[in-house]
């Protein structure tokens, strides 16, 4: 197998030394040299959305437990999960988890549902997280909580953790190819769409009922709201012109707006895409490499993308698209990139891959100052909203140093935790109270957990969660690597 050539974040012995690399890099971020603690820290003052007051400037993302019963409640390990993250001191919660709308569309058998058939599952995960939050800290008057609403589209799996059973708005001629699909698959109709949209509002509907803070309407990876985006060759009303593309997401706000009054909206976007990327053929199991699109330009198969060059960004609609959502009182925008399907190393840098990924084209770094770089374009546009920053795990050591820096200077206003707080759900309070980390729970991105639920097994961190590394799942997961070795 090939080997990653980019030096590990552990190598580097002080922020000086990190901040060296980068400029060797050409990668610009900023990066402090000692972390602060609360009250003073950047990562410490509050803000405020809604009427309602946020704590401090940590965020925990939304994730896919592989975890839940197959119909969509929660298990022991979605409760512990959701302790930790109430436990973490992070201030706000997007939403925890992502909630499926529908059953067929779950990006897995055992994703958790938002429905009138499981309100009481997702009643107790709220009082769950809120009571661990309000046990470690006094209080959770300043803690927001939301909700992902989801449907998985391309990237269904809802009966079978080992069938796909893809839900589309139009046909991509490299992700049908990459993906098994003929082209005479059939597209979800407008009539389905228009069903669909009920049950994104009814939803969040529940959630407002049940004392969540806003709902999130996700936008994201190659799902069904950012397929949306880039529905350029989709005929009819939700495919084509930018009002067509983004009528979806129109469609839920008013509804929401109508039926749970007062409660709070974000969207979870994608700002950018490139072309799907693939493992070398000319290395065994090698670096990424774009798939062939030469006969795809203009490249009309995603948002953010520049159609006469896909491995390059173009925020130009996503700068329209977030003008809508202030015109539409949304407020809380949390801002990723690609998909974790089909371009891994843009979305959530790594240096191992996943058992069914490939090892990364460029340092990892790369990738997180090109997110930095995307978000802070976007808020210094928009100062008015708040923006939640994705794909800092891979800073590890230095993911407090530079957060707090970008915070100060305006860059963003949340830094998003995602894979960190399955490893290290400890890292807030530990940053903002003591201004220390603890080595040893640091995530290194080694990607198992992504490996396990891509092999059918639970997400967790295998590797550094002792109650993870005693499950039998460890074993198999282990196994199944040395084989792939």
């Amino acid at each position: 197998m090939a080997k990653a050539r980019y030096p590990r974040i552990s190598s580097f012995k002080q922020a000086a030394d990190f901040r060296t690399h980068l400029a060797h890099l050409g990668a610009e971020m900023p990066c402090d040299d000692q972390i602060e603690t609360a009250p003073t820290s950047p990562l410490a003052q509050p803000a405020h959305s809604n009427g309602n007051r946020i704590g401090n400037r940590f965020a925990i993302q939304p994730m896919e437990g592989w975890d839940g019963t197959e119909d969509g409640q929660p298990s022991d390990l979605t409760r512990r999960r959701w302790q930790n993250f109430g436990r973490s001191g992070a201030k706000l919660i997007w939403g925890g988890e992502a909630f499926a709308v529908v059953p067929e569309g779950r990006a897995n058998p055992n994703q958790l549902m938002a429905c009138e058939e499981n309100r009481a599952g997702m009643a107790e995960l709220r009082d769950i997280l809120l009571s661990a939050h309000s046990e470690r800290f006094g209080t959770t008057d300043d803690l927001l909580l939301g909700l992902q609403l989801t449907h998985s589209g391309r990237f269904c799996r809802p009966y079978r953790k080992d069938q796909s059973e893809p839900a589309i708005l139009y046909h991509h001629p490299i992700l049908d190819r990459k993906f098994g699909l003929d082209m005479d698959y059939p597209l979800l109709t407008d009539a389905y769409i228009e069903e669909l949209i009920d049950r994104y509002v009814v939803g969040a509907q529940i959630a407002h009922e049940l004392g969540y803070h806003f709902v999130d309407i996700k936008h994201c990876h190659g799902y069904l709201g950012h397929e949306f985006l880039s529905a350029f060759t989709r005929p009819g009303p939700f495919g084509g012109s930018f009002a067509n593309r983004t009528r979806f997401v129109r469609s839920i706000i008013e509804g929401i707006r109508n039926r749970a009054p007062g409660l709070g909206i974000g969207v979870r976007l994608s700002a950018f895409d490139f072309v799907p990327f693939r493992s070398d053929p000319n290395e065994d199991r090698g670096h990424g490499v774009p798939e062939p699109y030469q006969n795809c330009l203009p490249y009309e198969y995603g948002f953010g993308v520049d159609q006469d060059d896909p491995q390059q960004m173009d925020l130009g609609e996503a700068e329209q698209f977030i003008a809508l959502l202030e015109s539409l009182g949304v407020d809380l925008i949390n801002l990723s990139c690609g998909s974790p399907y089909y371009n891994p190393h843009i979305q959530r840098p790594a240096l191992f891959p996943p058992s069914d990924g490939y090892l990364p084209p460029e340092d990892p770094l790369c990738g997180v100052a090109r997110q930095v770089a995307m978000v802070a374009r976007l808020k210094e546009l928009f100062p008015r909203s708040l923006f939640v920053g994705s794909g800092y795990s891979y800073l590890q050591e230095y993911l407090p140093h530079v957060g707090q820096a970008l915070v100060r200077a305006g860059m963003v206003d949340f830094i998003g935790l995602g894979r960190m707080v399955l490893s290290y759900p400890d890292l807030p309070c530990d940053v903002l109270q003591t201004g220390q980390m603890q080595r040893r729970v640091i995530c290194r991105t080694f990607s198992d957990c992504t490996t396990a639920p891509r092999n059918g097994m639970i997400s967790g961190c295998f590797p550094l969660d002792s109650f993870y590394k005693e499950r039998e799942e460890a074993q198999r997961l282990q196994a199944l690597k040395k084989g792939a070795e």
